[in-house]
């Protein structure tokens, strides 16, 4: 059994900050040293609607759009046993780069999912924290297509589902004490590992339909492996 702990309401200040976070330098708001041409900005038509945009700017840069519970009113967090549910339609432009994923304190990174375009069948799922990774080709997974993503934060294995289908158990788990905020964005790639947006191209973006997290009721089992959980990677 397990409660619905989290309902996204994207446009509420108290669950969410536009526009920051830190697991860019100094909160950003860019990040070239992740290849990437992010220039966070708050404005709401970026993330508030549930439509995460990016447009170019005239200095090279791209405005885009992240929300973070971290540092938000109510900072909430997922944890050792979480399982987060999300309906994402994904995009279609070359050089967007969508992802959900967790971060804090520098890491306890664990990416729900990332996507480029250019490889038009392929999912990333990623657990930075005990090094687990999959890519994933599907035949549901497309540009444009809408998709079904679960994600269940296991102690000894996280858990990844696609249309209500387990795709991915890594065996590696996120130990006993993990917790990270949640973030939502859209990255534009800057061409080193995947190609920059076409030069004409005047906006890319990507929705998230929903996403909820569910706490279970019923403490779990003990289980024997190794508790330590590292810390990850930046996304």
């Amino acid at each position: 059994m397990s409660d619905v702990v989290f309902t996204a309401d994207f446009t509420s200040t108290r669950q969410w900050v536009a526009g920051r976070s830190w697991a860019y330098p100094d909160g950003g708001p860019t990040n070239p040293g992740d290849n990437k041409l992010d220039h966070l900005t708050p404005d709401p038509a970026y993330s508030r609607t549930g439509t995460f945009r990016a447009t170019p700017r005239t200095d090279g840069w791209w405005n885009t759009g992240l929300l973070t519970t971290e540092g938000s009113d109510e900072a909430f967090t997922v944890r050792t046993g979480d399982r987060l549910q999300a309906r994402v339609c994904l995009p279609t432009g070359l050089g967007a780069w969508p992802a959900i994923w967790t971060w804090r304190d520098g890491g306890n990174e664990v990416d729900v999912f990332e996507y480029h375009p250019d490889n038009p069948d392929l999912l990333e799922l990623t657990n930075h924290v005990r090094e687990g990774h999959t890519y994933l080709h599907h035949p549901a997974v497309s540009p444009g297509a809408v998709v079904d993503l679960g994600v269940t934060f296991g102690r000894c294995s996280v858990v990844w589902t696609l249309n209500g289908t387990q795709v991915f158990a890594d065996e590696r788990g996120v130990g006993t004490g993990w917790y990270a905020y949640l973030v939502v964005n859209l990255s534009v790639c800057a061409g080193r590992y995947h190609p920059r947006p076409d030069p004409e191209t005047t906006e890319l973006s990507y929705r998230v339909e929903n996403l909820t997290v569910h706490r279970s009721v019923i403490p779990h089992a003990a289980e024997s492996h190794d508790d330590a959980a590292a810390a990850g990677t930046g996304s």
